[in-house]
């Protein structure tokens, strides 16, 4: 049923439905179909289908028609004709309507059928392919006008070692916001809004790390469980907003919603990092559904096993992994990542499971023809790239093993910094290297600090109140009976599990949270906050709330005076970070003394005063430690090219379950320590000045920022 639709042969590039003013021209790549039918649908009721027209040219197996007569707004599909054997790989069904791979915006739901599905429901020898139309269940693809009025938009280009990230979801974030209309909250526009980005400026962070945009679907059991994929770690559409956070439509509206998000934080001096999910689709093992990419050209788009071609090889525990060695997969990628820098104007990627990414045959190859195409393209190469470096295949985990140009989530880090304030022992070498920049892990191959993400929490684990509050995860309402989630969280629940309210627990746990806040936003590396954390959101102890849409895990608004002083400490801390060039520099300590002053950037000390020996950090010493940190032994130059010379700060960490007197060091006739800052609470004055080689009074558990203040002309504590 061609309809009265005019057609011409149109091109093959760019893949894709691209709007050009005279009407839409469409390309589809797939190497082995044997015939393409473009379908169009009412815009009224988008199950009904009112055209299908036969793509007919062809070019480099690329599928091409251009319709003169179709405008933004237009919905439509792709039946794709070919062979139906799963045993070669191949599982064309031309019964299910097809998404566009390039699609720029998706229209409605998918709804749970089993006339989704390519094969029979409940057969287990897939040889007979369904016949029911799936065009009443599943989404569908939009043709949108791309114009967008971005006037003197510019990115802000904050330098990697000036960066602070705040991961977020874009629903969670607003959802409860009060200052917000219901219309708004959850919304890309109600992150867009006043409120929201005035909050983020205050807090001081200089970028937001978005939980997946990409359009992606929930899982059947989820569905079957009255439960959603929150985080949306199951994308279906790599060029498309996710419809759920459209506020104005999704005909293409959430495309001029989610642009307008950019500018908008992009005025406010704050990047947008997407977290991207290319290792998978939401298509799933070969029992899941036909969407897309199966029915378009399953052979080329996944990674099938080479003893069963029925199968899916898995790295990435959701069934499938795309095809890194075929040429169009690569091309894919490449062209969305491409798309949303030059057309969203976003700043940079984080790559979920991306050791996923980089495997040619089975290993994990850092030289792969993914980073190979990252490095040499000009857009792509010059934007901030964020490793996930794992994946769940074997050898997959990859921490420190990214080349050049990536930075990466530094698991090690986390994992230390949580074994080192829940009292492990013998963490001081491990924890000497984390706060420092992970030198042993980056150095070697030329990166700089910048190269370590760090972090403490992330979406996927215990929220900060949490780990400090839970020793064992509490995911019940998951529906898995607990047995989704990590068991590995190196929880620091100070021994009482669950919210007790007593008043010596709670203060603990207070002042625990913030040790890990000043850890974190005091390392060298690009701290990474995740949202909620600076006002002790919880989730009731389930430390894997993907699916948990609703107001029990979105961020709260309505907050104690705890949650308040907690705000203010993570503001304060942030400041402290970018207002002083020692704490975020841009290359890695020497620890040796350095320039005509002849000042020491890093030195490390004991409770007693005197400097940590050789023999003493391989034995892992104590639980408590001292952090120098020369402000006036910086080797780094401004953008003019002057000399960094800054404030000298002195850290001391104590995880020791008792208090000390933990002596300060440096020459007394030279200057004085000013106490700056006491996780003991949230808001410690400055006091009296203190002088080398007097005790200061550190609590358990603790940690404390002391700011050394020279006698005129004296220089540092070591002397000029």
């Amino acid at each position: 049923m061609t309809g009265s639709w005019r057609t011409r042969p149109g091109r093959s590039y760019p893949l894709g439905a691209t709007w050009d003013g005279a009407g839409a021209n469409f390309a589809l790549f797939t190497e082995h179909a044997t015939a393409v039918e473009l379908c169009l649908f009412d815009p009224a009721y988008a199950g009904r289908e009112i055209a299908r027209i036969p793509v007919r040219e062809r070019t480099d197996q690329v599928w091409h028609v251009h319709l003169p007569e179709a405008r933004p707004g237009l919905l439509y599909g792709y039946r794709v004709h070919g062979p139906w054997e799963p045993a070669a790989g191949h599982r064309f069904n031309p019964a299910k309507v097809l998404l566009d791979p390039y699609a720029k915006a998706i229209a409605g739901d998918l709804r749970w059928h089993d006339a989704v599905l390519g094969h029979r429901a409940g057969e287990t020898d897939e040889d007979r392919p369904d016949a029911r139309d799936s065009a009443p269940w599943v989404p569908k693809s939009v043709v949108v006008d791309t114009a967008f009025t971005w006037g003197n938009d510019r990115p802000p280009q904050t330098p990697w070692h000036r960066t602070v990230i705040y991961e977020m979801h874009v629903k969670g974030f607003t959802a409860r916001h009060p200052g917000l209309p219901p219309s708004l909250r959850g919304t890309y526009a109600g992150l867009a809004s006043p409120p929201a980005v005035e909050y983020l400026q205050q807090l001081g962070v200089t970028a937001v790390e978005l939980l997946p945009v990409h359009h992606s679907v929930s899982e059947q059991q989820l569905t079957e469980r009255g439960l959603s994929n929150y985080w949306g770690y199951n994308s279906i559409g790599y060029f498309a907003p996710d419809r759920r956070f459209a506020s104005a439509g999704d005909r293409g509206e959430q495309v001029d919603e989610f642009k307008t998000l950019v500018k908008t934080l992009h005025q406010a001096g704050i990047e947008v990092i997407l977290d991207v999910v290319y290792n998978h689709t939401a298509e799933g093992s070969h029992r899941g559904p036909t969407l897309c990419f199966r029915g378009i050209d399953n052979v080329a788009y996944y990674r099938l096993r080479a003893d069963d071609r029925r199968r899916y090889e898995d790295y990435t525990g959701c069934g499938n992994t795309l095809n890194m060695m075929h040429p169009r997969a690569i091309q894919l990628i490449m062209d969305s990542l491409r798309y949303w820098v030059l057309e969203m104007h976003v700043d940079g990627f984080r790559f979920d499971l991306a050791a996923a990414l980089a495997r040619e045959l089975h290993d994990v190859d850092r030289l792969s023809a993914f980073f190979d195409v990252i490095h040499q393209d000009p857009v792509i190469s010059q934007v901030k790239l964020i490793a996930e470096p794992w994946d769940l295949g074997e050898g997959g985990y990859q921490v420190g093993n990214f080349p050049a140009g990536w930075a990466e989530w530094n698991g090690r880090y986390r994992d230390t910094v949580r074994r080192y304030w829940r009292g492990d022992a013998d963490q001081l070498p491990e924890l000497g290297y984390r706060l420092t920049g992970s030198s042993d892990l980056y150095e070697r191959s030329g990166r700089r600090p910048s190269a370590s993400v760090n972090f403490v929490t992330a979406h996927d684990g215990f929220t900060l109140r949490d780990l400090v509050s839970y020793e064992t995860k509490r995911n019940q309402p998951n529906g898995e009976a607990n047995a989704d989630g990590t068991d590995a969280n190196f929880s620091s629940n100070c021994g009482v599990e669950g919210p007790s309210e007593a008043p010596a627990v709670v203060a603990l746990r207070e002042r625990q949270m913030r040790n890990f806040l000043a850890t974190l936003l005091l390392s060298q590396g690009i701290p990474m906050l995740t949202a909620g954390d600076e006002i002790g959101r919880t989730q009731a102890g389930n430390n894997n709330a993907y699916c948990q849409d609703h107001v029990d895990f979105w961020v709260p608004w309505e907050r104690t005076p705890a949650a308040e002083g907690q705000l203010a400490f993570a503001r304060r801390l942030i400041a402290l970070r970018l207002h002083n060039a020692v704490f975020h520099r841009r290359t890695f300590f020497q620890g040796r003394r350095i320039r005509n002053a002849g000042a020491r950037d890093l030195a490390w000390f004991k409770p007693d005063g005197t400097e940590m020996s050789e023999p003493e950090w391989a034995n892992g010493f104590a639980r408590a430690i001292g952090l120098h940190l020369g402000g006036d032994a910086i080797e780094e130059t401004d953008d003019l090219g002057r000399p960094i010379i800054g404030d000298t700060f002195l850290l001391l960490l104590s995880a020791h379950h008792d208090r000390l007197d933990f002596v300060l060091p440096g020459d007394a006739a030279l200057g004085r320590w000013e106490p700056v800052l006491d996780t003991r609470d949230w808001d410690v004055k400055p006091g009296a000045e203190l002088a080398p080689g007097q005790p200061y009074d550190l609590v358990s558990r603790s940690l404390a920022v002391l700011r050394w203040e020279p006698v005129a002309g004296a220089g540092g504590p070591d002397g000029p």
